[in-house]
């Protein structure tokens, strides 16, 4: 059974950044998509950023030119890079791999002053 477990949220003023990590269990980490959802208090959990085996990347509108997704194959890592953070990026981020249905239990983020 695949394991996510999801680290590197915090408090973060508007305008900073933070480095979210999704460390993963399982084999043939490197065949599989990883995308991170988020989710804020009162909504709907939405897809954030996906990068497949290929590399191939995809971002939320809302997101696109302040937050990079990367993998790291050989540590079955994946992370989020968030800069330019806004208010309403504030949301439980969950890391996901689609092919075996995992989720990881979330790191909150909160970008306040």
């Amino acid at each position: 059974q695949v394991q996510l477990v999801e680290s590197g949220g915090g408090l973060v003023q508007p305008g900073g950044s933070l480095r979210l990590s999704c460390a993963t269990s399982g084999s043939s980490f490197s065949s599989y998509t990883m995308r991170w959802y988020r989710q804020a208090p009162g909504k709907q959990r939405e897809l954030v950023a996906s990068i497949n085996s290929g590399g191939t990347i995809n971002y939320a509108d809302s997101v696109k030119g302040r937050f990079t997704i990367s993998r790291d194959n050989a540590r079955r890592m994946v992370y989020l890079e968030m800069s330019s953070l806004k208010s309403e990026d504030t949301a439980v981020y969950y890391c996901n791999q689609p092919a075996s249905a995992a989720w990881g239990k979330g790191t909150l983020v909160t970008v306040s002053s």
